[in-house]
């Protein structure tokens, strides 16, 4: 159940509905929109005739059920779509996802030296991306594939952060870890593989930080939604979620990108949405296209791989693109931007 609460609410007024909510049994979830909020009542369902007496509380407009199983994650939760804005440490600016402002986010699959991360940051920040991306823990298939560099990885992303100002996003792998990445990152990323890994995702729920929520290989988007929920549940509002292409019959690509995916979010969840065609197709010309059919879609951003030297990555190097490449890529977006009224830096 949901409880919206009058634009005109006090915070007195609110305060006693959480704590109504509490008294009865249900962890509250306070959403506060642009014009009113939102509490989200989580506990048993059965005990929903209780919730509903809370309409007669002042300051409450209404008490509606959610039938979805992602009760924080559904749009019915938030009147506004979620913004989480990032900024880098220390620094003034910020990006907005989620915003009219379309967030380019791109960068290595691994960082693989300093000289690599730092040549990487300079050119796309150059091109126009506002987000840094780059692999220190790195989930290979094969075990004897390089795994990053771990802790030294995320110093050389803060110290490419530092140069360009670009905020950085990275890969947690283990519930371990996450105190340690959220000390060097700006945004912290849950892959593909780990969409299910439900102790990762409650230990980024604890955190004050960004999510970048991938979509698994063989996810619905229900599943997909439930594991946003898990994050959601434990405190954490701000969840990013990214479409990177499922596993198919079809052997063409890397992956299928299931850019229906994109709509059906928008209408399922308030959360931003973003696609990754890189790991969608696996080939870097197939790149660009999918690029622009995604902001044709409705997606809030793209995450990209770039790399100086692509035939010399340490991974993923078919599906990366020359810093050349890429600034042609996002000069290239700008009708499609503005086709769909948007604004790219």
């Amino acid at each position: 159940m949901i409880i919206v609460m009058k634009t005109s609410t006090t915070k007195k007024e609110l305060a006693q509905v959480v704590a109504k909510v509490e008294d009865l049994g249900y962890k509250p979830h306070v959403l506060y929109g642009v014009e009113r909020k939102v509490v989200a009542c989580i506990g048993d369902e059965r005990g929903k005739a209780r919730l509903q007496a809370l309409e007669i509380l002042p300051g409450v407009e209404s008490v509606m059920p959610i039938l979805k199983p992602y009760k924080l994650a559904s749009h019915k939760m938030a009147q506004d779509k979620t913004v989480i804005k990032v900024r880098a440490n220390g620094r003034k600016s910020e990006v907005a996802i989620g915003s009219k402002q379309f967030v380019l986010i791109a960068g290595p699959c691994s960082v693989e030296s300093e000289a690599q991360i730092l040549a990487t940051a300079r050119a796309v920040k150059k091109a126009g991306a506002q987000i840094l991306r780059g692999g220190a823990y790195k989930p290979r298939t094969s075990p004897y594939a390089f795994q990053g560099m771990e802790e030294e990885g995320l110093k050389l992303l803060a110290k490419a952060r530092k140069l360009t100002g670009l905020p950085v996003v990275t890969e947690v792998m283990n519930p371990s870890d996450v105190a340690l990445v959220a000390k060097y990152a700006d945004i912290l990323q849950i892959g593909a593989r780990n969409i299910q890994n439900f102790a990762l995702l409650k230990a980024a729920g604890k955190l004050k930080k960004p999510i970048l929520l991938k979509r698994g290989m063989m996810t619905t988007i229900e599943e997909f939604l439930m594991s946003a929920e898990y994050i959601l549940k434990e405190g954490n509002p701000d969840v990013i979620l990214c479409e990177r292409g499922i596993r198919t019959f079809e052997t063409a690509t890397r992956n299928t990108l299931d850019l229906s995916a994109v709509p059906v979010l928008k209408k399922e969840t308030h959360l931003p949405v973003i696609v990754d065609p890189s790991h969608a197709t696996g080939h870097w010309e197939l790149v660009e296209p999918m690029s622009r059919a995604a902001v044709a879609a409705g997606a809030d951003g793209l995450m990209i791989e770039v790399h100086p030297d692509p035939s010399q990555a340490w991974s993923d190097g078919a599906q990366s693109l020359k810093p050349e490449t890429f600034a042609g890529l996002v000069k290239g977006l700008k009708p499609f931007v503005k086709a769909m009224k948007r604004t790219l830096a």
